[in-house]
Protein backbone atom coordinates (compact mmCIF):
# COMPACT_ATOMS: atom_id res chain seq x y z
CA UNK A 1 0.00 0.00 0.00
CA UNK A 2 1.41 3.41 -0.99
CA UNK A 3 2.16 6.45 1.41
CA UNK A 4 -1.02 8.06 0.62
CA UNK A 5 -3.23 5.36 0.92
CA UNK A 6 -2.49 4.31 4.06
CA UNK A 7 -3.30 7.71 4.89
CA UNK A 8 -6.52 8.04 3.05
CA UNK A 9 -7.33 4.89 4.22
CA UNK A 10 -6.73 6.50 8.26
CA UNK A 11 -9.01 9.50 6.93
CA UNK A 12 -11.82 6.60 5.79
CA UNK A 13 -11.45 5.91 9.38
CA UNK A 14 -13.33 9.09 11.39
CA UNK A 15 -14.17 10.94 8.58
CA UNK A 16 -13.95 14.90 9.18
CA UNK A 17 -15.55 17.51 7.30
CA UNK A 18 -13.09 19.73 5.04
CA UNK A 19 -13.79 23.04 2.97
CA UNK A 20 -12.37 23.71 -0.62
CA UNK A 21 -13.62 27.75 -1.24
CA UNK A 22 -12.15 27.70 -4.60
CA UNK A 23 -15.13 25.89 -6.24
CA UNK A 24 -14.16 27.98 -9.61
CA UNK A 25 -10.98 25.88 -10.17
CA UNK A 26 -11.81 22.79 -12.33
CA UNK A 27 -9.31 20.65 -10.54
CA UNK A 28 -11.30 21.28 -7.09
CA UNK A 29 -14.45 19.96 -8.78
CA UNK A 30 -12.91 16.99 -10.29
CA UNK A 31 -11.20 16.35 -6.67
CA UNK A 32 -14.39 16.73 -4.48
CA UNK A 33 -15.84 13.96 -6.93
CA UNK A 34 -12.76 11.94 -6.28
CA UNK A 35 -12.96 12.47 -2.06
CA UNK A 36 -16.32 11.85 -2.03
CA UNK A 37 -16.19 8.32 -3.95
CA UNK A 38 -13.42 7.26 -2.14
CA UNK A 39 -15.16 8.43 1.40
CA UNK A 40 -12.16 10.32 2.60
CA UNK A 41 -13.54 13.33 4.15
CA UNK A 42 -17.27 14.94 3.62
CA UNK A 43 -17.07 18.14 1.67
CA UNK A 44 -18.35 22.01 2.10
CA UNK A 45 -18.06 23.70 -1.39
CA UNK A 46 -18.24 27.38 -0.78
CA UNK A 47 -19.99 29.55 -3.55
CA UNK A 48 -23.20 29.31 -5.79
CA UNK A 49 -24.42 25.61 -5.95
CA UNK A 50 -25.95 26.31 -9.59
CA UNK A 51 -23.06 27.24 -11.22
CA UNK A 52 -20.83 24.59 -8.74
CA UNK A 53 -23.39 22.01 -10.74
CA UNK A 54 -22.94 23.22 -14.17
CA UNK A 55 -19.40 23.27 -13.82
CA UNK A 56 -19.38 19.36 -12.60
CA UNK A 57 -21.89 18.43 -15.22
CA UNK A 58 -19.14 20.14 -17.71
CA UNK A 59 -16.67 18.13 -16.52
CA UNK A 60 -18.52 15.06 -16.13
CA UNK A 61 -17.77 14.20 -12.27
CA UNK A 62 -20.50 13.46 -9.48
CA UNK A 63 -20.90 16.09 -6.75
CA UNK A 64 -23.90 13.97 -5.11
CA UNK A 65 -22.85 14.04 -1.58
CA UNK A 66 -20.96 17.86 -1.61
CA UNK A 67 -22.86 20.13 0.67
CA UNK A 68 -22.82 23.85 -1.02
CA UNK A 69 -22.70 26.91 1.17
CA UNK A 70 -22.92 30.22 -0.92
CA UNK A 71 -22.29 33.05 1.65
CA UNK A 72 -24.83 35.40 -0.03
CA UNK A 73 -28.08 32.43 1.09
CA UNK A 74 -26.75 30.88 4.26
CA UNK A 75 -28.13 30.93 7.45
CA UNK A 76 -25.39 31.43 9.60
CA UNK A 77 -24.06 34.35 7.91
CA UNK A 78 -24.79 36.44 10.57
CA UNK A 79 -22.96 34.74 12.95
CA UNK A 80 -19.51 34.23 10.80
CA UNK A 81 -19.90 37.95 10.50
CA UNK A 82 -20.20 38.47 14.53
CA UNK A 83 -17.22 36.07 14.68
CA UNK A 84 -15.01 37.75 12.38
CA UNK A 85 -16.11 41.15 13.70
CA UNK A 86 -14.79 40.07 17.34
CA UNK A 87 -11.81 38.04 16.08
CA UNK A 88 -10.68 40.91 14.63
CA UNK A 89 -12.07 44.37 16.07
CA UNK A 90 -8.95 44.94 17.91
CA UNK A 91 -7.50 45.19 14.54
CA UNK A 92 -9.92 48.18 12.54
CA UNK A 93 -12.11 45.05 11.72
CA UNK A 94 -16.12 46.36 11.40
CA UNK A 95 -19.33 44.69 11.04
CA UNK A 96 -19.46 46.20 7.73
CA UNK A 97 -16.23 45.70 6.75
CA UNK A 98 -16.84 41.69 8.06
CA UNK A 99 -20.04 41.94 5.95
CA UNK A 100 -18.38 42.67 2.43
CA UNK A 101 -15.29 40.22 3.60
CA UNK A 102 -17.71 37.14 4.00
CA UNK A 103 -19.74 37.96 1.07
CA UNK A 104 -16.95 38.21 -1.50
CA UNK A 105 -13.42 36.55 -0.18
CA UNK A 106 -14.75 32.59 0.08
CA UNK A 107 -10.99 31.63 1.68
CA UNK A 108 -11.80 33.57 4.56
CA UNK A 109 -15.61 32.34 4.65
CA UNK A 110 -13.70 28.81 4.39
CA UNK A 111 -11.74 29.77 7.34
CA UNK A 112 -14.68 30.92 9.66
CA UNK A 113 -16.46 27.57 8.86
CA UNK A 114 -13.64 26.30 10.67
CA UNK A 115 -13.56 28.78 13.47
CA UNK A 116 -16.68 28.16 14.35
CA UNK A 117 -16.20 24.30 14.13
CA UNK A 118 -18.64 24.12 11.06
CA UNK A 119 -15.92 22.34 9.53
CA UNK A 120 -12.69 20.84 10.15
CA UNK A 121 -10.14 21.92 8.45
CA UNK A 122 -9.40 23.57 5.24
CA UNK A 123 -7.35 23.26 1.90
CA UNK A 124 -6.99 25.87 -0.58
CA UNK A 125 -4.47 27.29 -3.06
CA UNK A 126 -4.83 25.73 -6.39
CA UNK A 127 -5.73 29.25 -7.68
CA UNK A 128 -4.34 31.56 -5.08
CA UNK A 129 -0.87 32.48 -3.64
CA UNK A 130 0.49 30.77 -0.57
CA UNK A 131 -0.04 34.52 1.31
CA UNK A 132 -3.95 34.35 0.55
CA UNK A 133 -4.53 30.96 1.90
CA UNK A 134 -2.17 31.65 5.02
CA UNK A 135 -2.82 35.19 5.77
CA UNK A 136 -6.77 34.93 7.24
CA UNK A 137 -5.89 31.25 9.08
CA UNK A 138 -3.15 33.21 10.83
CA UNK A 139 -5.86 36.40 11.39
CA UNK A 140 -8.84 34.52 12.57
CA UNK A 141 -7.13 30.85 13.60
CA UNK A 142 -4.40 31.78 15.14
CA UNK A 143 -1.25 29.78 16.44
CA UNK A 144 -1.38 26.77 17.96
CA UNK A 145 -0.68 27.14 21.89
CA UNK A 146 3.25 26.68 22.46
CA UNK A 147 4.39 27.24 18.55
CA UNK A 148 6.82 29.58 18.24
CA UNK A 149 6.57 29.63 14.14
CA UNK A 150 3.93 28.82 11.81
CA UNK A 151 5.91 27.35 8.59
CA UNK A 152 5.21 24.88 5.64
CA UNK A 153 6.22 21.53 4.52
CA UNK A 154 5.60 18.95 1.82
CA UNK A 155 5.60 15.59 2.18
CA UNK A 156 7.39 13.61 -0.46
CA UNK A 157 6.66 9.97 -1.75
CA UNK A 158 9.59 8.73 -4.04
CA UNK A 159 8.97 5.79 -5.89
CA UNK A 160 11.35 2.99 -5.83
CA UNK A 161 13.53 4.81 -3.17
CA UNK A 162 15.40 2.98 -0.33
CA UNK A 163 16.33 6.31 1.22
CA UNK A 164 14.09 8.05 4.04
CA UNK A 165 11.15 5.93 5.31
CA UNK A 166 11.24 3.66 2.60
CA UNK A 167 10.53 6.79 0.20
CA UNK A 168 8.63 8.98 2.29
CA UNK A 169 10.30 12.00 3.54
CA UNK A 170 9.05 15.76 5.22
CA UNK A 171 10.82 18.51 3.40
CA UNK A 172 10.59 21.99 5.38
CA UNK A 173 9.97 24.54 5.16
CA UNK A 174 9.17 24.79 1.22
CA UNK A 175 6.70 27.51 1.18
CA UNK A 176 6.54 30.31 3.42
CA UNK A 177 9.18 31.42 5.74
CA UNK A 178 11.96 33.41 3.36
CA UNK A 179 15.13 33.38 5.59
CA UNK A 180 15.03 32.07 8.79
CA UNK A 181 17.28 32.50 11.60
CA UNK A 182 19.26 29.62 13.69
CA UNK A 183 16.00 29.97 16.38
CA UNK A 184 13.08 29.81 13.68
CA UNK A 185 15.46 26.92 11.84
CA UNK A 186 15.11 24.97 14.90
CA UNK A 187 11.18 25.53 15.90
CA UNK A 188 10.79 24.33 12.54
CA UNK A 189 12.62 21.57 12.82
CA UNK A 190 10.98 20.98 16.52
CA UNK A 191 7.45 20.79 13.96
CA UNK A 192 8.67 18.96 11.65
CA UNK A 193 9.55 16.04 13.31
CA UNK A 194 5.96 16.21 15.34
CA UNK A 195 4.36 16.05 11.87
CA UNK A 196 6.28 13.38 10.36
CA UNK A 197 5.43 11.37 13.68
CA UNK A 198 1.82 12.12 13.53
CA UNK A 199 1.08 11.72 9.44
CA UNK A 200 4.18 9.02 8.76
CA UNK A 201 3.82 7.01 11.80
CA UNK A 202 7.67 6.56 12.07
CA UNK A 203 10.69 7.80 14.07
CA UNK A 204 11.82 11.40 13.01
CA UNK A 205 15.73 11.59 12.07
CA UNK A 206 15.89 15.38 11.33
CA UNK A 207 18.86 16.20 8.66
CA UNK A 208 19.70 19.84 9.35
CA UNK A 209 20.76 20.73 5.78
CA UNK A 210 23.57 22.52 4.40
CA UNK A 211 26.24 23.32 1.10
CA UNK A 212 28.47 21.89 4.12
CA UNK A 213 28.88 18.76 5.80
CA UNK A 214 30.68 19.26 9.94
CA UNK A 215 32.73 21.99 8.89
CA UNK A 216 33.64 21.48 5.46
CA UNK A 217 32.83 24.75 4.38
CA UNK A 218 33.23 27.75 6.10
CA UNK A 219 30.38 30.97 5.73
CA UNK A 220 27.90 32.55 7.63
CA UNK A 221 24.92 30.80 6.05
CA UNK A 222 26.44 27.28 7.61
CA UNK A 223 26.95 29.05 11.07
CA UNK A 224 23.39 29.54 11.26
CA UNK A 225 22.72 26.16 10.85
CA UNK A 226 25.32 25.12 12.96
CA UNK A 227 23.69 27.71 16.03
CA UNK A 228 20.23 25.74 14.42
CA UNK A 229 21.30 22.36 15.44
CA UNK A 230 22.85 23.11 19.06
CA UNK A 231 19.64 25.01 19.49
CA UNK A 232 17.22 21.77 18.63
CA UNK A 233 19.58 19.70 20.59
CA UNK A 234 19.68 22.21 23.91
CA UNK A 235 16.17 22.99 23.30
CA UNK A 236 14.84 18.95 22.16
CA UNK A 237 16.83 16.66 23.81
CA UNK A 238 14.60 13.75 22.68
CA UNK A 239 14.87 15.25 19.27
CA UNK A 240 17.13 13.02 16.85
CA UNK A 241 19.00 15.37 14.94
CA UNK A 242 22.42 16.36 13.54
CA UNK A 243 23.66 19.11 10.69
CA UNK A 244 25.43 20.84 9.50
CA UNK A 245 24.79 17.86 6.51
CA UNK A 246 24.97 17.72 2.64
CA UNK A 247 22.07 16.43 1.42
CA UNK A 248 24.02 13.42 0.18
CA UNK A 249 25.33 12.89 3.44
CA UNK A 250 21.63 13.12 5.04
CA UNK A 251 20.48 10.32 2.98
CA UNK A 252 22.91 8.01 1.54
CA UNK A 253 24.38 6.18 3.65
CA UNK A 254 27.80 4.92 2.24
CA UNK A 255 28.32 8.70 1.64
CA UNK A 256 27.45 9.63 5.45
CA UNK A 257 30.09 7.13 6.91
CA UNK A 258 33.29 8.99 4.78
CA UNK A 259 31.43 12.47 5.21
CA UNK A 260 29.88 12.05 8.97
CA UNK A 261 30.82 8.96 10.62
CA UNK A 262 29.63 8.75 14.01
CA UNK A 263 26.18 10.74 13.36
CA UNK A 264 23.50 8.88 14.24
CA UNK A 265 21.22 10.83 11.68
CA UNK A 266 23.54 10.81 8.54
CA UNK A 267 22.49 8.52 5.93
CA UNK A 268 19.33 7.78 8.00
CA UNK A 269 17.33 11.11 7.59
CA UNK A 270 13.82 11.26 7.03
CA UNK A 271 13.22 15.09 7.72
CA UNK A 272 15.27 17.41 5.68
CA UNK A 273 15.15 20.72 7.22
CA UNK A 274 16.46 23.73 4.09
CA UNK A 275 18.50 26.55 5.41
CA UNK A 276 16.17 28.70 3.55
CA UNK A 277 13.22 28.87 1.15
CA UNK A 278 14.88 29.19 -1.50
CA UNK A 279 16.50 25.41 -1.17
CA UNK A 280 13.57 24.39 -0.22
CA UNK A 281 11.37 25.06 -2.67
CA UNK A 282 13.59 24.68 -5.82
CA UNK A 283 14.37 20.85 -4.04
CA UNK A 284 11.27 20.01 -3.58
CA UNK A 285 10.30 21.11 -7.44
CA UNK A 286 12.53 18.98 -8.64
CA UNK A 287 12.51 15.97 -6.47
CA UNK A 288 9.19 16.04 -7.91
CA UNK A 289 9.16 16.79 -11.38
CA UNK A 290 12.95 14.59 -12.10
CA UNK A 291 12.48 11.43 -9.46
CA UNK A 292 8.58 11.70 -10.33
CA UNK A 293 7.98 11.92 -6.96
CA UNK A 294 4.18 12.40 -5.41
CA UNK A 295 4.41 15.98 -3.40
CA UNK A 296 1.63 16.79 -1.06
CA UNK A 297 1.72 20.25 0.62
CA UNK A 298 2.66 23.14 1.00
CA UNK A 299 1.04 21.52 4.74
CA UNK A 300 1.04 24.10 7.32
CA UNK A 301 2.32 23.54 10.67
CA UNK A 302 1.78 25.42 13.77
CA UNK A 303 -2.24 27.02 13.20
CA UNK A 304 -4.57 26.43 15.77
CA UNK A 305 -6.90 24.16 13.16
CA UNK A 306 -6.10 22.51 10.04
CA UNK A 307 -5.55 24.68 6.86
CA UNK A 308 -2.97 23.66 4.29
CA UNK A 309 -1.83 25.07 1.36
CA UNK A 310 -1.37 24.05 -2.62
CA UNK A 311 0.98 24.50 -5.05
CA UNK A 312 -0.75 26.11 -7.89
CA UNK A 313 0.78 23.74 -10.23
CA UNK A 314 -1.14 21.13 -8.56
CA UNK A 315 -2.90 18.25 -9.88
CA UNK A 316 -6.59 17.35 -8.92
CA UNK A 317 -4.88 14.05 -7.44
CA UNK A 318 -2.45 16.42 -5.46
CA UNK A 319 -5.86 17.95 -3.58
CA UNK A 320 -7.18 14.51 -2.75
CA UNK A 321 -3.75 13.88 -1.27
CA UNK A 322 -4.16 16.90 0.76
CA UNK A 323 -7.51 16.83 1.78
CA UNK A 324 -6.73 13.24 3.17
CA UNK A 325 -4.05 14.69 5.06
CA UNK A 326 -5.72 17.69 6.42
CA UNK A 327 -8.60 15.29 7.78
CA UNK A 328 -5.64 13.50 9.37
CA UNK A 329 -4.41 16.72 11.26
CA UNK A 330 -7.88 17.16 12.16
CA UNK A 331 -8.38 13.68 13.58
CA UNK A 332 -5.00 14.22 15.65
CA UNK A 333 -6.97 17.78 17.24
Amino acid sequence: MSYIDTIKEKARSDKKTIVLPETNDKRTLIAASHIIEEGIANIIMVGDEEKIMDGARWLEVELDGVTVVNPEKCDKFDEYVNLLYETRKSKGMTVEKATEILKNDYLTFGVIMVKAKDADGMVAGACHATADTLRPALQILKTAPGVKLVSGFFIMDVPNCEYGENGTFLFADCGLNQDPTAEELAAIAESSAKSFKALVGAKPIVAMLSHSTMGSAKHPLVDKVVEATRICKEQYPSLCIDGELQSDAAIVPHIAKSKAPGSEVAGKANILVFPNLDCGNIAYKLVQRLAKAEAYGPMLQGIAQPVNDLSRGCSWEDIVGVVALTAVQAQLG
